[in-house]
């Protein structure tokens, strides 16, 4: 046989061997697989629940929220559960459509699970790094609800895929979407859609209309976030538009039913009444906290006790104030306020009001304002100014409130202006900051450095302003947003000699046996600046005559019998009012205005709609406590005049006038007035040297040497321009920099000089009347004629 035959045949055989040996290798691992499979499959199912026991009515344990007393039950989430079934036939086609639409689109076509949606879950998972989560259809949410706890692990999820699994082979599509839609928690007690209907809408679910139909589908996914009555009622409103055009997606609606549908504003149909609930704005805030840390099912069902930090006697202060202040607020045309209250010392949250009504939808009452994005106004400078204290300048630094342009790109001008129309020269930083104006602390920005400035900001408290370059110079003004709860943080941390301290709201947390799953520890804190310029801030804001020339003498900042630190805040066209204060052992921060940003009167500042709501909750705060003190600051001298508050002009300084004419490079100009002067020439005149604080100091280091080149700075320019334009208008007879050299004889003309005699006889007069004696002193030789006429 030949040779080269046979080995074709080898090699031919040799290679369908291989592939023989691999695909029993595959089917060997297919089938270890399979085995697996089952043996983790039973491994779980010994000790898993009968599906029959789905069907039997869900036990839940109430969780009750207190203040940090115990003594004051806020809210029972469940009290009394709402439950009411009701047949399959008299649930409505869009209720049942929306839940598949949003939950589980392949519900009638899976057998319990879809392992698409389980491995994509699974991938998201292993790339956060989360315990397997998501991806559960109808059945398996039914099954966790029913049978399994919330905890988020692998264990559990394979449970739950078995049981879905038994349970399609139990019942059909229908009877389990209809367990599902009658036992699945909605929230606020109300379980099945028919106990949420009446609950939400106060209407039986088969009246329910499209829209309603869709919220109500929203719910289950995450009662408590999602809830009406909570804080999130925007992203329920859009989960609700999702489940809508979902439905018009996939055939249940028209896209034009769905396009009207979305226009219902959902929220004003809202039954806005909560049963036995007090302080509701921290009762959502905590529920929020809750659900996020330990799952919808604890918090819905777990039983739990949580003691929280609230003190119930401030809490009705606060109440009373922003209740009271609101309605007089009217007149400003400011519907709405909110307030918050914090230990400094533990960042424990005391009182927090996040709207005059809970109840009143007319002005969204629901919406905590307290945790949402507002602008601060000038209530943000404090933070500019500290950090340019920390860089080396000082509360006497000198900056000029005049006329400045601060753009340098030569594109749009940015000139902002002063509350008070007015421009007030040059001022110490102790001035500018109470007295709250706008062109010093943008300067002040500047000095400090918008970055840093944004940093300390973040450090002491504030949340967001992740990129300071949106907002640029202007952020110092209240350009950029923040929240009135991180806000009175930041305050604290100030209140705290600069020590930052996370918000806490939880005292304790008690488990359904008793157990303490949560306590609040003692929090030292993280020291973000140190406590001597903090000091500088505190005397700043808490001495009543650094801002009586703009607020007066008798503001609701003002404290006779104790320190107090305080700021205002009002945003352009009057839309948001603020009050901001802190002593040692308390922060306190009020916002007036309106919840759809709308202008309130002009004139609503910060001073008028919500100082007074601030001062009524501090009179009641401090009430009979302990007066405290603030570090004391203590003033140093800086190294520079500008940074010692020395002004640059001289009024009233006497001077003479050199006219010497030999000194031509100083006849004209003055000389220090000494006995050198003539005598009644001395005079008294006003001085200046006009600069820019940019002209002595290099920004980044004030303290350093005075730049060579100012107009390097790309600032210099338009600030120096003012400062000089200012100058002109102020000082119509303007004399220059002050003289600095003493007067000295030879810069004055000689005295006459008298004859030999010391005093002139007096000259015998002629015939012709004229004198014997020319004005020039020589003697005219008794000759008439050569002499002075008289």
């Amino acid at each position: 046989m030949n040779s080269n035959f046979i080995s074709q045949r080898f090699k031919s055989n040799s290679g369908k061997n291989k592939w023989k040996l691999a695909w029993k290798a595959l089917a060997i691992l297919f089938g270890a697989g399979i085995v697996t499979v089952i043996g983790i499959f039973l491994y779980f199912a010994k000790d898993l629940p009968s599906a029959n026991s789905v069907d039997a009515k869900l036990v839940v344990q109430s969780t009750k929220i207190y203040d940090r007393t115990g003594e004051h039950l806020l809210y029972d989430v469940h009290g009394e559960e709402k439950r009411t079934v009701i047949p399959f036939d008299q649930i409505p086609d869009n209720v049942k459509y929306a839940t598949i639409a949003l939950e589980d689109q392949t519900f009638y076509t899976h057998h319990g699970v879809d392992p698409k949606s389980i491995l994509r879950s699974a991938l998201k998972d292993v790339i956060k790094g989360g315990a397997a989560q998501g991806g559960s259809t109808i059945t398996q949410q039914f099954i966790k609800q029913t049978l399994l706890s919330n905890e988020k692990t692998i264990t559990r999820k394979i449970k739950e895929v078995i049981l879905a699994i038994e349970l399609e082979q139990k019942y059909t599509k229908d009877e389990i979407l209809n367990m599902y839609l009658n036992q699945i928690p909605y929230g606020s007690s109300a379980y099945g859609v028919e106990a949420a209907a009446q609950t939400f809408f106060g209407k039986a679910a088969r009246d329910l209309t499209l829209a309603e139909a869709a919220l109500l589908a929203s719910l289950p996914n995450a009662p408590t976030y999602y809830s009406p009555f909570g804080s999130h009622t925007d992203a329920l409103v859009g989960r609700k538009s999702s489940a809508l055009q979902k439905m018009a997606d996939q055939g249940y609606i028209t896209q034009e039913q769905a396009d009207e549908a979305k226009k219902v504003d959902i929220l004003a149909e809202i039954n806005p009444k909560l049963d036995n609930i007090s302080a509701p704005h921290f009762v959502m805030y905590v529920k929020d906290y809750l659900e996020q840390k330990y799952g919808e099912q604890s918090v819905e069902q777990g039983g739990l006790k949580v003691y929280t930090t609230l003190d119930w006697d401030k809490q009705q202060a606060a109440e009373k104030a922003v209740s009271e202040g609101a309605e007089k607020n009217v007149a400003n045309k400011a519907s709405n306020a909110a307030l918050v209250a914090s230990d400094p010392r533990t960042g424990q949250i005391l009182a927090m009001v996040g709207s005059k009504n809970y109840f009143d939808k007319s002005i969204d009452g629901q919406v905590n304002v307290a945790i949402r994005d507002r602008q601060p106004g000038s209530s943000f400078k404090p933070y500019a100014y500290l950090t340019a204290f920390t860089k080396g300048y000082t509360p006497e630094t000198l900056i000029y409130d005049v006329p400045t342009n601060f753009s340098t790109d030569g594109e749009k001008d940015y000139t902002p202006q002063n509350y008070d129309g007015k421009f007030h020269g040059p001022l110490q930083m102790k001035n500018t900051l109470p007295m709250s104006l706008n062109i010093p602390a943008v300067k002040t920005l500047y000095l400090a450095g918008l970055n840093d400035a944004t940093a300390l900001a973040k450090g002491l408290g504030i949340t967001g302003l992740n990129d300071p370059s949106r907002y640029g110079l202007s952020l110092v003004l209240g350009g950029g947003e923040v929240k009135l709860i991180d806000h009175v943080n930041a305050y604290g941390a100030l209140a705290a000699g600069g020590v930052h301290r996370d918000i806490a709201i939880i005292m304790k947390i008690e488990d359904k046996d008793g157990a303490v799953i949560e306590k609040y520890k003692d929090n030292p804190g993280n020291r973000v600046v140190e406590e001597k310029y903090v000091a500088m801030l505190d005397y700043i804001m808490s001495t009543n005559e650094f801002r009586a020339p703009v607020f007066g003498e008798n503001s609701p900042f003002k404290f006779v019998d104790r320190p107090v630190a305080a700021k205002t805040g009002t945003t352009n066209e009057f839309r948001d009012g603020w009050a901001m204060g802190y002593t040692p052992s308390i922060a306190v921060g009020v916002w007036a205005g309106n919840n759809d940003n709308t202008s309130m009167k002009v004139g609503a500042d910060g001073i008028v709609v919500a100082a007074p709501i601030w001062r009524s909750f501090m009179n009641f705060a401090l009430g009979n406590s302990a007066i405290e003190q603030f570090p004391k600051y203590e003033k140093e001298d800086a190294g520079k005049d500008v940074l010692n508050g020395k002004s640059d002009s001289q009024k009233n300084l006497k001077v003479c006038k050199i006219e010497v004419k030999k000194y031509k490079d100083k006849i004209g100009k003055y000389c220090l007035a000494n006995d050198s002067c003539p005598s009644g020439s001395d005079d008294k005149k006003d001085f200046a040297t006009a600069h820019t604080i940019l002209y002595y100091v290099n920004k980044d280091d004030p303290r350093g040497e005075a730049p060579a080149n100012p107009e390097k700075d790309p600032q210099f320019k338009n600030w120096e321009s003012g400062v000089q334009e200012w100058f002109k208008g102020e000082n119509k007879d303007d004399n220059g920099a002050a003289p600095t050299e003493e007067c000295k004889e030879e810069y004055f003309p000689k005295p006459k000089e008298k004859d030999s005699s010391e005093e002139k006889q007096a000259a015998p007069t002629c015939s012709d009347g004229s004198q014997n004696g020319d004005e020039t002193g020589v003697d005219c030789g008794g000759s008439c004629s050569a002499c002075l006429i008289i």
